[in-house]
């Protein structure tokens, strides 16, 4: 295995990819290229979602003085969008509601983002060691390896019990997937 990385590099990297996809989005005209880049879009967020659920937010809860409060206010930032991703799955392109969930998702992500990377990430970055981060960064990557792609809108969001219920998940997604085709780059 590689050089650990630090988490907020690795989650900052996850958050250039989803604002990458959100821009090629927004200037397709295409709607299968559409369809591909929104569930390019969900494969991505799900999985950065359940690294940032069952790593990040224990460590801020431990890490930082208002710290439950903090990664509280954080899932119900992803529930939020994991109800709105979970409408768009699956939903055609040409669907009235499709451009305007997206737009949605689009504006739930930005802002989540933006609280992250503008206030809790520097916050962590003083109160975490490196090594501590590196460590962080490493089990976030293999959660990410191995999260389900597909939103989970009703599943537990604290461990011990996201835990438990992601490996079953994350395998009936990439059944799914594999049958389906989804989420392969063209």
């Amino acid at each position: 295995m590689g050089e650990s990385q630090d988490v907020l590099q690795v989650l900052v990297r996850d958050h250039r990819e989803v604002e990458r996809l959100f821009a090629a989005f927004d200037v397709s005209t295409d709607p299968v290229q559409q369809r591909e880049l929104v569930d390019h879009m969900i494969i991505e967020l799900v999985r950065h979602t359940i690294a940032e659920e069952e790593y990040l937010y224990p460590a801020i809860r431990k890490a930082l003085p208002s710290g439950d409060a903090i990664a509280d206010k954080e899932i119900a930032e992803h529930a939020e969008a994991e109800r709105t991703m979970n409408a768009l799955d699956g939903l055609s392109p040409d669907h009235t509601d499709f451009p305007l969930l997206v737009e949605q998702l689009e504006a739930e992500i930005r802002a989540h983002v933006r609280e992250e990377e503008d206030v809790i990430f520097p916050q962590l970055e003083e109160v975490l060691p490196l090594e501590e981060r590196k460590a962080l960064g490493q089990k976030v990557v293999h959660a990410k390896e191995h999260a389900p792609t597909h939103p989970h809108p009703h599943a537990p969001d604290k461990p011990p019990f996201n835990k438990a219920l992601a490996p079953g998940a994350a395998l009936v997604d990439r059944i799914r997937d594999h049958l389906t085709g989804r989420g392969r780059q063209s």
